[in-house]
C-alpha cells in the first residue's frame, strides 16, 4: 500500500501580504477541494500544527491512519479531532464505537483513539465529514452532540443583514478538549455578513468551511490586517485558512452556513481584538 501523507501550507506573516497576487491568496490560504469522493483529504498548516479536511465515504468505508508529517503511529497518537457532517447521514467508529452523525452533528475525538472508520448510513445521500484536529496534551472522553443542542447564541440585526445563529459545540462550557473550540453558524435569510465587526484571534488561528451555498452562489471572505485587507471569493464547501494576525469576515450573494474552528493559545470564545469597520482599509 503507497503511504499517504498530508500537503503542507506553512506559516507565513503579514508582510507578505501586499506583494501577493489573487493566485498566491489562494495557494497558501484556500483549501478548495475539501470534500472528494472515496478519500479522506487532508491539509497540514504550520499555523498552530492544525490539520484539516474532509472524509467522503461514497458508499465504502474509509480508514484515518497515521501520517509521516505528523510522525505518529495512528492519527490521534497525540491528536484530538472535531468532526462535522455536512452530508448525508453517516458514522464514524472510534475503537468499536459507532456514533451515527446527522447533517450538522458534531463529534469530538480525543487523544489516544487509534482505530478511526468513517461510513455512510444513508447511501442515495451520502456523508460528508469534515476534521478539524490539532496537538493534544491529554484525553478527553468522545463526545456527540446533534443540532441545537450546543450551546446557542442569536447574534446580528436583519437591519445590518448579519442576523446568525451560532451554534458552540467544542468550547470551555460545552465539548471539553485541549485546544479545539469548534461550531456552526447559519446566516438568516436575507442576510450576508457573516461576523462583523471583523477581528482577530492574536492567540490561536481560526478556520472556516463555508457550505450550503448555491451553487451559482460565492462568499467574499476578507482577510489580512485591518489596514491591508484582502479578499478570496470562496465557494461551496471550500475552506479558508485564517492566521492568528489576520482578520475573518465575509458577505455572500446569498445566504450560507459556515463551520468556523479554533485552536491556540486560550479557549475563550470572546477573546478577540475587533476591527470596526472605520478602521478597515
Amino acid at each position: 500500500m503507497t503511504e499517504q501523507h498530508i500537503p503542507q501550507r506553512y506559516a507565513t506573516n503579514p508582510a507578505q501580504i501586499p506583494g501577493m497576487t489573487t493566485q498566491d491568496l489562494r495557494d497558501t490560504y484556500l483549501i478548495p477541494d475539501v470534500f472528494v469522493p472515496g478519500e479522506i483529504r487532508l491539509t497540514y498548516t504550520h499555523h498552530d500544527r492544525i490539520v484539516l479536511g474532509g472524509a467522503v465515504p461514497a458508499g465504502g468505508v474509509l480508514e484515518l491512519g497515521g501520517y509521516p508529517e505528523i510522525r505518529s503511529d495512528y492519527f490521534l497518537e497525540h491528536r484530538e479531532v472535531g468532526i462535522i457532517n455536512v452530508g448525508g447521514t453517516g458514522t464514524v467508529t472510534a475503537d468499536g464505537e459507532v456514533y451515527t452523525l446527522v447533517k450538522g452533528a458534531c463529534l469530538y475525538l480525543g487523544r489516544g483513539i487509534k482505530d478511526v472508520s468513517f461510513a455512510d448510513a444513508d447511501r442515495e445521500t451520502g456523508a460528508q465529514f469534515y476534521l478539524f484536529s490539532a496537538p493534544a496534551h491529554t484525553a478527553y472522553p468522545a463526545a456527540l452532540v446533534s443540532p441545537g443542542e450546543g450551546t446557542v447564541r442569536e447574534l446580528g440585526d436583519q437591519v445590518t443583514s448579519n442576523r446568525r445563529t451560532l451554534n458552540q459545540y467544542i468550547h470551555e462550557n460545552g465539548v471539553k478538549s485541549c485546544q479545539i473550540v469548534m461550531g456552526v453558524t447559519e446566516l438568516h435569510p436575507g442576510s450576508m455578513w457573516n461576523t462583523m465587526p471583523a477581528h482577530t484571534h492574536d492567540r490561536r488561528t481560526e478556520c472556516y468551511l463555508y457550505f450550503d451555498l448555491p451553487e451559482d452562489a460565492r462568499v467574499i471572505h476578507l482577510m489580512g490586517e485591518r489596514e491591508e485587507t484582502r479578499h478570496l471569493v470562496i465557494a461551496d464547501r471550500q475552506a479558508v485558512i485564517s492566521p492568528s494576525w489576520s482578520l475573518h469576515s465575509g458577505v455572500g450573494t446569498s445566504a450560507y452556513t459556515f463551520i468556523w474552528a479554533m485552536a491556540g493559545e486560550n479557549q475563550a470564545f470572546d477573546d478577540m481584538d475587533a476591527a470596526p469597520v472605520t478602521d478597515l482599509r
